[in-house]
């Protein structure tokens, strides 16, 4: 079992286990319990009715919050088409096969997500048992193999986050940060719970999201009132 610290037994004091909050009052609590000395990731995560071993019941996509993340993403974009945009668009690394190979013999991992034109995506497969487990390997429906580098590039500057349910049926994203103001920080939960939710595969039936709960990093989980969704 799961040992926590003293801090976060406090906290979890102050979290009524029987009732679910609005996302309102859930964000206010986040932040309230939130005494760390650095600025905690708030996150979100949510138990699907899915089964992951259907093809038609896959929850894979990409999304902006309206208000960003919070967080500087390091960008690597792969191609041999696109590098002069890459680079205007303010990629911090560009390359082609160099690269791959750079990835592959080194293990070279100093960027958070990589972008591809789809000339790449043969060579970047290479590496799919490197890239894979790290959730690195690009993917059309995530917007990160794409023709258009540039937009690709402006979305994930302004908070663009991938998510995809584990087989489990969890998925876990990034809302924001402790030190967002509440408004913008429950309007980012709020966009991106209704994102997942529009995406409701059809092979589906019934109830879709079972569980919704919130935590800043260090935080205990607060459970949300399906019935604001």
């Amino acid at each position: 079992m799961k040992r926590h610290g003293r801090a976060y037994v406090e906290a979890s004091k102050s979290v009524d286990k029987t009732k679910a909050y609005t996302p309102e009052e859930a964000v206010k609590l986040v932040k309230s319990l939130s005494k760390r000395k650095f600025d905690e990731t708030v996150e979100v995560a949510l138990n699907l009715n899915i089964d992951t071993t259907k093809s038609d019941q896959q929850v894979r996509s990409s999304f902006t919050l309206p208000h960003g993340t919070g967080k500087t993403k390091k960008i690597l974009v792969v191609t041999k088409t696109k590098a002069e945009e890459a680079k205007k668009a303010g990629a911090d690394f560009v390359g082609a096969e160099e690269i791959v190979e750079k990835i592959g013999k080194e293990n070279w991992f100093d960027y958070d997500i990589i972008v591809a034109t789809p000339e790449m995506m043969v060579s970047l497969g290479k590496l799919g048992k490197i890239l894979g487990p790290k959730g690195l390997m690009p993917n059309p429906k995530t917007g990160t193999v794409t023709t258009n580098v540039e937009a690709a590039i402006e979305n994930i500057k302004k908070g663009m986050i991938e998510y995809r349910a584990d087989s489990n049926g969890n998925v876990h994203a990034i809302v924001g940060k402790v030190s967002f103001d509440e408004k913008a920080l429950t309007e980012n939960l709020v966009a991106f719970i209704n994102e997942v939710i529009k995406n409701k595969p059809s092979g589906v039936k019934g109830t879709f999201v079972k569980n919704i709960t919130i935590s800043s990093t260090m935080g205990p989980g607060v459970k949300l009132d399906l019935t604001n969704f």
